[in-house]
């Protein structure tokens, strides 16, 4: 579990843990296992060290009562970084830092579950940052990122997918889709496309004119 830095900086995404609910251990070791830097929220440093976990980065606040850095002790070479600004929240200040490093996109995981006004900030900086570097969140249930404005991938059928706006989106068609759309306006808490599916094996294309549109890709268990 503790073994990542098997591709060089800037080849892949690098990690954000955040402090929502555990993922499972396969999902983790998948991430770790081509993570080029692994940064954890200050809240969650207790959970990610007790399960063996490689951290690059603790950063964070340090206003909880965790004793992050006293158990940072327990791994060598960590980098600490105090963000005491109480205006953003710990997942945008860890992906501040990420921009600032210049990567170019991260993965992000244990930032769902718990608390739902988290869940919402945390998905909703996907749109935030959408300018200046790729995120998608991960859980054991969800893959969350927000689509180009022109999107073909290839899919198997019946693969669960929901299309969620932040604030409005217009213009949006899809095709190979069992509830497709034609120039609809979504806008959420009125009109979503939630609980879609992929109607045959093969490309799925999404379009939309403007805004900011996310595809969940969501597995039933």
């Amino acid at each position: 579990m503790s073994s990542h830095h098997i591709v060089k900086e800037g080849q892949e995404p690098a990690l954000i843990i955040a402090n929502g609910e555990n993922c499972s251990a396969e999902l983790l070791g998948q991430l770790l296992e081509w993570s080029p830097l692994v940064i954890v929220l200050d809240g969650a440093i207790n959970r990610v060290l007790k399960l063996g976990v490689k951290v690059d980065v603790l950063l964070g606040d340090f206003d909880s009562k965790n004793h992050a850095l006293d158990v940072a002790n327990e791994q060598p070479n960590i980098e600490i970084i105090h963000t005491p600004d109480q205006n953003k929240t710990d997942l945008q200040k860890g992906i501040e830092y990420l921009i600032d490093k210049g990567y170019y996109a991260a993965n992000i995981i244990w930032a769902t579950g718990k608390r739902a006004d988290h869940n919402l900030s945390n998905i909703t900086d996907l749109a935030r940052y959408k300018k200046l570097i790729k995120l998608v969140v991960l859980d054991d249930y969800s893959k969350i990122f927000l689509l180009p404005q022109n999107y073909k991938k290839w899919y198997v059928k019946d693969t669960n997918i929901s299309l969620m706006p932040i604030g409005l989106v217009n213009g949006v068609t899809t095709s190979n889709l069992n509830y497709n759309l034609n120039n609809d306006t979504l806008s959420l808490g009125y009109k979503t496309s939630s609980s879609n599916s992929v109607a045959q094996d093969g490309f799925v294309d999404i379009t939309y004119v403007d805004g900011d549109l996310l595809l969940m890709e969501c597995i039933d268990t």
